[in-house]
């Protein structure tokens, strides 16, 4: 097993410390590893360390301009800084030379979603969820794509089994209640907006639909 193989293994159990002092053997040892530079690069991204990431992902680019991985992490680290138009391009790039697995088609999804191109996203979404049907997160972001282009009735399909898989899932209760009063069943919004208060008791939007259909109902 390499520097880089028990750097990994290191990464796995939160031992950064250790993974980094492999990985700097690693790079001593040859200066042209790619990987170590990227896993050198997703340590420090971890850690919040956004410009030192960027610097080594970088030098793995300068060694292999095709390395997908570090393309993905510099994706991600412009996606963590809300820089999405820029998350997008690097996720494309790393598509294009050769990742392919539900975590880049998801974090695409999100970056399509974020700059409103909701028909990309939920296609990214969709096949995130080809790649893991168990993957909560993507569910919930292909509901959210079907209730904006108004498919409802699947956009609830959605949350409900969002919610099945994980029932803290408050902004997919809270979306049911949205639902629900779309559909004109207040009792049953009001029942979906207390749950997501019960799983966030600070999740404001529901607080504000709960009130709003308790008054629904005085009228």
């Amino acid at each position: 097993m390499d520097e880089n193989e028990k750097a990994i293994e290191a990464i796995a159990k939160g031992e950064f410390e250790e993974a980094l002092e492999l990985l700097n053997k690693a790079i001593e040892k040859n200066p042209d590893d790619a990987t170590a530079y990227i896993n050198f690069g997703n340590i420090l991204a971890e850690v919040g360390e956004s410009e030192r990431a960027l610097s080594f992902y970088q030098r793995s680019l300068n060694i292999d301009p095709n390395a997908a991985a570090a393309l993905y992490g510099a994706g991600n680290v412009s996606y963590n800084a809300e820089e999405y138009a820029e998350a997008l391009k690097l996720y494309q790039q790393a598509h294009k030379a050769g990742l392919d697995d539900g975590s880049l088609h998801y974090m695409m999804g999100l970056a399509y979603y974020q700059t409103e191109k909701t028909a990309h996203a939920l296609a990214c979404f969709q096949r995130a969820l080809e790649w893991d049907e168990s993957d909560t997160e993507a569910r919930f972001y292909y509901g959210m794509c079907l209730a904006r282009t108004e498919q409802l009735d699947e956009a609830v399909t959605q949350f409900q089994q969002v919610v099945e898989e994980d029932d803290k899932h408050a902004d997919a209760y809270y979306n049911l209640g949205v639902a629900s009063l779309m559909k004109d069943s207040v009792r049953e919004a009001i029942t979906y907006f207390e749950k997501a208060v019960e799983a966030q008791p600070d999740h404001m939007l529901a607080l504000n639909g709960k009130e709003q259909a308790e008054k629904m109902l005085e009228e």
